[in-house]
């Protein structure tokens, strides 16, 4: 199984860079694991919300293979704990044959069509964070959950 994590816009800061690849390269140890940054939109300036999210969300889904199980990243999606969020990956790893697509969209969220498209929707918190912070957050929390599928001790219950 692959997983790829499709990001909307290139990492700007440089500890947010180092925190991509430190835990990146610990995936790596779990999985095939690879990041995609799709360009940010020329012009975008002239265009409205609902614009920028359309044309956005076009290039997520030419990104988006269709047996792909695609999860996005959003405020309203499902939230779990680390050990929830473990046992729920592990049993996609057991029961899907598909490869996983994660999704971290841009400032303004994502278009109809690419919620419609959604298999599932992921909350990392009832708090809002920028869709930059995002990035390391959530792949912190997929290390630690290969960590607890695999009964390392990185987490501490």
């Amino acid at each position: 199984m692959n997983i790829r994590l499709i990001l909307v816009g290139k990492t700007e800061e440089s500890f947010l860079k180092e925190g991509i690849g430190k835990y990146t390269d610990r995936l790596g140890h779990y999985c095939r694991f690879s990041l995609l940054e799709i360009p940010e939109l020329k012009n975008a300036k002239s265009l409205s919300r609902e614009q920028i999210k359309e044309k956005e969300g076009e290039l997520i889904l030419k990104n988006v293979s269709s047996g792909d199980c695609l999860i996005l990243l959003d405020e309203r999606g499902k939230m779990f704990t680390s050990i929830e969020w473990a046992a729920h990956l592990e049993k996609k790893f057991l029961y899907s044959p598909r490869d996983i697509t994660f999704v971290i969209g841009g400032s303004y969220g994502f278009s109809e069509a690419v919620y419609e498209r959604a298999d599932e929707k992921v909350s990392l918190s009832k708090m809002t964070f920028s869709h930059q912070l995002c990035r390391v957050i959530f792949l912190e929390q997929l290390y630690r959950a290969f960590t607890i599928i695999k009964g390392e001790p990185y987490h501490h219950e």
